[in-house]
């Protein structure tokens, strides 16, 4: 082959790269074009605020026990709602393909570029081809960059254009969340200003000699004796053992309803064992976190303007969108303000302040509390107990832990965590570990503290997106396991060790929702994402998904083979936990923040404006009572057998036959 002949073939090579090269520069103007018109139609025409809506809105407001309009604006959000799924996967589709051409022009160019150099042409006659070369690579990789990044520019901007509702009157905003749960602005106070001493002290002791470990009912009633090695844990029909080693014998005491079987869980002397761990409520949603809780005898009925079944209420000086927590007759709830954070201590019979401490001189406190919004503020966590010390975090990064006296055991500041809403993921703790989901803009983490000290047992970073929900426990193939939601994840911790043993991205946004277990199934879901119902283990796996009913500050509960969902929006809605059929649904107008909490065979839901929902947990819909606070609530109930326990805007109840 002679020279010429072979520069015919690096010619007609040269030429089917250039018209590649054409083609994907094309190919890449057209996406970034379409990216950019696209996120100039969303910003000039925004789905939450056309006239129809408008107009449907006033019209409501007007007549809000309307059922067409009722219907209409449910219709429209549903439209808006695959509008925005639609929208995204078209701009995340773009945006990867365009990135993907960006990356196949710039070689392709780079390729023909070193054809010609090879052959020796020049780019145009007369001019030096180096110097061709390379200004022409130069203008062609500055265009296309400032292309490709406005139109990535262009595709993240368009992403999340639904992430707020705004709620004026019966309209849903989608704000940040408490504890784990993204609340409504409330403007409210919390507590009594005087600080009192603790002159009386609650909490049941325990008497551990080589042979026996004996608990005690809130009353004072026997629970049961065990050997210092086991406890005996009432376990309900249908709800996951929370062992492996399961006897038939009923346990000492009745913790639930429909007491079929016992579980015999190892325990330590010297530490509480799981028997008083459920049969309290130690944190938030619950014993592990759950959503479960095994009190019985729980109220119905109630109405906080006549005082009817109120057996006390007392007004909170400080907000705190954190729910109750309790541990035999001691309440816990925290509080702040731009000046201090603190954890008080009722007693839980009679409303009596015990105790206030004040979160204060901590090492490397930020000297000046951080910007929040109003509707998380600075105390949205709910604190945890085991019986010896109750911890409690805030917005600052403060973390402390306090003897059930109130007196401080030890104190750590986390670092502020960048957040633009405020933290409000809550804390749980179990055996002689405190575990933190600390998701924030600069990135996510989960960390166990020792209970006693303070210090870190272990400390896992986490690929997710920052986060408002909290972790829950879970026993699954005979493992205790921390079990977390966030964007775009929903995994599962080893307890011992933190070390990540299966995750699953199924979420996006802004999560709020915790997750909920039963019957070997972790379900998770968030406003404009999905729910989601995942078998968890080394490959896990979606087993149903449904976008009809997402909430977007309220977790998932679970029982009897029944899943609760309750919406910003207002729908609360029972499904089928196995297969994701619904079994049932029902409107209101308020919308839910608190989460629903299943306790006494009945499965109980705040709405916004402080009306209690209580359903029987049944396929069908039963509904057993609709009690009224008298004020908004935005936070989840906690119980002891025969009460129910409330936090409003402005007071906290006790509520009891």
């Amino acid at each position: 082959m002679d020279k010429n002949e072979e520069n015919n073939n690096k010619g007609d090579k040269i030429k089917l790269v250039g018209n590649l090269v054409t083609a994907t520069g094309i190919f890449c103007l057209a996406l970034a074009l379409l990216l950019m018109i696209n996120y100039w139609h969303i910003r000039q025409n925004k789905p939450l605020e056309t006239e129809s809506l408008k107009s449907l809105v006033q019209q409501f407001q007007a007549d809000p026990e309307s059922e067409v309009l009722k219907k209409e604006i449910r219709n429209l959000d549903l439209l808006a709602r695959k509008a925005f799924f639609t929208s995204n996967w078209q701009v995340k589709t773009g945006a990867f393909l365009l990135l993907l051409g960006g990356i196949a022009f710039a070689t392709l160019l780079r390729i023909f570029h070193t054809l010609k150099a090879r052959i020796l042409e020049p780019l145009i006659d007369g001019v030096d081809s180096g110097i061709t070369r390379m200004l022409s690579q130069r203008w062609i990789l500055i265009t296309g960059g400032v292309m490709l990044g406005l139109a990535l520019t262009s595709s993240f901007l368009t992403t999340d254009y639904l992430k707020f509702y705004e709620d004026t009157g019966n309209v849903v905003q989608a704000p940040p969340p408490e504890s784990t749960v993204k609340v409504a602005a409330v403007d409210g106070g919390q507590q009594t200003e005087d600080k009192k001493t603790a002159d009386e002290k609650t909490g049941d002791k325990k008497t551990v000699d080589e042979k026996t470990v004996d608990e005690k009912t809130v009353d004072g009633s026997q629970i049961g004796t065990e050997a210092p090695g086991s406890a005996v844990i009432p376990t309900k029909v249908g709800t996951p053992s929370l062992t492996a080693n399961a006897s038939a014998e009923k346990a000492g005491g009745n913790l639930g309803t429909e007491v079929t079987k016992s579980v015999v869980i190892p325990t330590k002397v010297g530490t509480p064992s799981l028997t008083a761990e459920f049969k309290n409520h130690p944190s938030f949603r619950g014993p592990w976190g759950q959503g479960t809780s095994y009190s019985t005898g729980i109220p119905v009925d109630w109405d906080g303007p006549s005082g009817r079944n109120i057996k006390w209420n007392v007004e909170l000086s400080k907000k705190g969108y954190n729910s109750p927590v309790l541990w035999n007759n001691l309440l816990f709830v925290a509080g702040a303000d731009n000046i201090s954070r603190v954890v008080y201590c009722y007693n839980r019979l009679d409303g009596k302040l015990l105790w206030e401490q004040e979160a204060k001189d901590i090492p490397g406190s930020p000297p000046a509390a951080p910007k929040v919004t109003a509707d998380t503020g600075l105390a949205a966590p709910s604190v945890a107990t085991d019986g010896k010390l109750v911890y409690a975090i805030f917005a600052t990064g403060d973390l402390l832990a306090l003897d059930m006296d109130g007196k401080r055991i030890w104190a750590k500041n986390l670092g502020v965590p960048d957040n633009h809403y405020g933290h409000s993921s809550s804390l749980i703790c179990h055996k002689d570990k405190l575990i933190i989901q600390f998701d924030t803009n600069k990135g996510g983490r989960l960390l166990a503290l020792n209970n006693a000290t303070g210090e870190t047992s272990w400390d896992t970073p986490r690929k997710s997106k920052i986060s408002w929900s909290s972790p829950m426990l879970a026993e699954i193939d005979g493992k205790l396991q921390v079990i977390t939601t966030s964007s775009p994840t929903v995994a599962g911790y080893d307890f011992e060790t933190g070390a990540q043993i299966w995750a699953l991205d199924c979420l996006s946004g802004e999560v709020g929702p915790s997750a909920a277990y039963a019957d070997g199934l972790v379900y998770a879901a968030n406003e404009y994402a999905t729910l989601v119902a995942i078998k968890p283990g080394p490959t896990p796996t979606a087993v149903w998904k449904s976008d009809e009913y997402l909430p977007e500050a309220a977790s998932p509960a679970v029982s009897d083979g029944l899943l609760f969902i309750a919406t910003s929006y207002g729908m609360f809605a029972c499904y089928d936990a196995k297969t994701g059929q619904k079994q049932w649904e029902k409107e209101y107008g308020q919308g839910f923040y608190g989460s629903p909490m299943i306790a006494d065979g009945k499965v109980y839901v705040m709405e916004r404006n402080g009306a209690m929902h209580i359903f029987k947990v049944d396929r069908k819909l039963t509904s057993l009572g609709d009690p009224a606070l008298g004020e908004k609530s935005v936070v989840t109930p906690a119980f002891a057998d025969g009460m129910i326990y409330l936090k409003g805007e402005k007071y906290l109840y006790g509520i009891g036959k």
